[in-house]
């Protein structure tokens, strides 16, 4: 029998969107993009690099933002009662300069995301881990021999939902729904607890 492990996307399923919560802070509309509107993450990336760059916006402008920020409600709860019966690992675009605040109010899970490149506290440019990183990340996994369930919001976690051996949608929004609408998708973590219960309850071969 092949042991589970589930794999989560950060922002949007456990965390704010860091982007949209910049935006609002700093009145740069152009920033509320995401990758629920924008399947390309480097045309994505480029475009608010650009952004950041016109407005003179700083890392630790952002990493301000971030510091008032917290996971959304019952996303701990949610993560606490899902390690009491699974691994987890958290697969996410974000950058590590972004998303320490998040892990620590989440307990620590581990996290496998990008990086950014630093010159004088501004951001100029970013660095993949590796292009598709969930998708990969998942593969390696079942090359473990582990059973890879997982859960994701966005166009970028669609390679991942569908490489897992269950994949759901949560808080997605209408239109990844309706262009992907092989995932189940729910909006409430008790809602997604039981998805992922029940395909760790199904036969494994």
């Amino acid at each position: 029998m092949k042991q589970t492990i589930v794999t989560l996307d950060m922002e949007g399923v456990l965390t704010p969107e860091i982007w949209i919560a910049v935006a609002e802070k700093t009145g740069i509309e152009a920033l509320r993009r995401t990758t629920r509107d924008e399947p390309d993450y480097d045309k994505l990336m480029r475009s608010r690099l650009e952004i950041l760059d016109q407005h003179g916006l700083s890392l630790s402008a952002i990493q301000a933002v971030i510091g008032t920020l917290e996971p959304l409600p019952g996303a701990r709860d949610f993560l606490d009662s899902l390690r009491s019966k699974a691994q987890l690992l958290i697969l996410s675009d974000t950058f590590e300069q972004f998303a320490a605040p998040f892990m620590r109010q989440l307990g620590m899970p581990t996290l496998l995301c990008h990086t950014l490149l630093i010159r004088d506290d501004r951001i100029v440019d970013y660095r993949l881990r590796i292009p598709d990183q969930k998708r990969a990340a998942v593969l390696a996994l079942q090359q473990l021999n582990y059973r890879v369930i997982a859960a994701g919001d966005s166009f970028n976690d669609t390679s991942m939902l569908g490489t897992a051996d269950a994949g759901f949608l949560f808080h997605a929004p209408a239109n990844v729904k309706a262009q992907f609408p092989q995932f189940t998708a729910v909006d409430d973590y008790d809602d997604l607890l039981a998805l992922i219960e029940n395909a760790m309850e199904a036969v494994i071969e």
